[in-house]
């Protein structure tokens, strides 16, 4: 089933472009009728869409009685709801925001015209907390130190890599290969952006807090070793000539380090006292070759994902870019 935002009326920021809101939910009754109140006063021409993730209260309710289009999806997990909405919404724009109601919906203008004017393909919402317990401490540390371990292995990032605020062209959101089933997911749209060098930006957005009765369904320590997890297994999958030599670095030293002294004693006596630590020195000598060996085939097969990544990629047009042929 795809899902067809309707045509908008023109203006001069958005002249004829379709843009849907996606609003993945899971227990928001409390605070989705205030997001959805809040996009459609920003954005009077966009459709917003909820997609409840098995929500045990009135969720779903408060959101179509809002004015939002709600569906649903059965699978648990952040991650294969923004799968669902990719899949299935038809747009030009696409604005993806938490139901939780913290984050800022007049931003979205700017955030469009920035994707727009520039011809980006994703612009990144940088939480400003205007409360001080709208950005819990060890989430902000947890961010800061999953951020920065992003840039170091793949380049300048972003400075809110965990925002779930995001604008997307359309070439971006059909051509992205969802991967992940939780909260994981804005490490994966992130790390996707800087792995193909597509043009992307940032702009600071107030954050608030909670509304009252509505709680947070993030755990700092789990939720951050899934996130660093996703972070090492992609790594793994874009870097794996880098992760492979590295693992066959450590498994040459460790052969040179035990075969040294065993080395000298033959040449002192012309004997091999310790032949377990010998073979042991040779079998990991073995390992690291064969690392480095795996390392540089799957290097190659990488390359080839990333190409055919490449040509979804551009098998659609820029952003803006039907409003002038059409």
């Amino acid at each position: 089933m795809r899902i067809s935002a309707p045509g908008v009326r023109k203006t001069a920021a958005f002249d004829g472009c379709k843009i849907a809101v996606l609003v993945p939910c899971y227990n928001e009754e409390v605070a989705v009728a205030k997001v959805v109140k809040a996009f459609r006063t920003a954005l009077p021409s966009a459709t917003i869409y909820v997609f409840d993730n098995n929500s045990t209260d009135n969720t779903a309710a408060a959101a179509r009685a809002a004015g939002a289009e709600v569906f649903q999806e059965r699978h648990q997990g952040k991650g294969f709801v923004v799968r669902r909405m990719f899949t299935d919404v038809e747009a030009d724009i696409y604005v993806l925001v938490d139901g939780d109601a913290t984050y800022h919906a007049p931003s979205a203008k700017a955030m469009i015209e920035r994707l727009l004017g520039e011809r980006l393909d994703m612009v990144v919402g940088n939480r400003i907390d205007h409360e001080e317990a709208a950005y819990r401490a060890g989430h902000r540390t947890g961010n800061w130190l999953l951020t920065s371990f992003v840039a170091y292995v793949f380049g300048p990032s972003f400075k809110d890599m965990l925002s779930g605020y995001r604008v997307f062209s359309r070439r971006f959101v059909k051509s992205f290969p969802v991967l992940s089933g939780g909260f994981e997911i804005e490490t994966e749209l992130t790390i996707h952006a800087l792995e193909l060098g597509l043009p992307a930006a940032e702009i600071d957005t107030p954050y608030y807090s909670r509304p009252i009765g509505s709680a947070s369904k993030l755990n700092t320590w789990r939720d951050g070793f899934r996130i660093l997890r996703t972070i090492v297994n992609l790594y793994r999958a874009e870097r794996p000539l880098m992760f492979f030599s590295a693992i066959g670095l450590l498994l040459g030293l460790a052969s040179v380090g035990l075969a040294v002294p065993i080395v000298v004693t033959f040449l002192e006596t012309g004997l091999v006292p310790r032949l377990p630590t010998a073979i042991l020195s040779m079998g990991l000598m073995m390992l690291a070759f064969l690392s480095l060996s795996v390392g540089l085939v799957l290097d190659t097969v990488t390359r080839g994902r990333r190409e055919v990544k490449l040509l979804a990629y551009l098998a659609h047009r820029a952003p803006g870019e039907e409003r002038r042929r059409s």
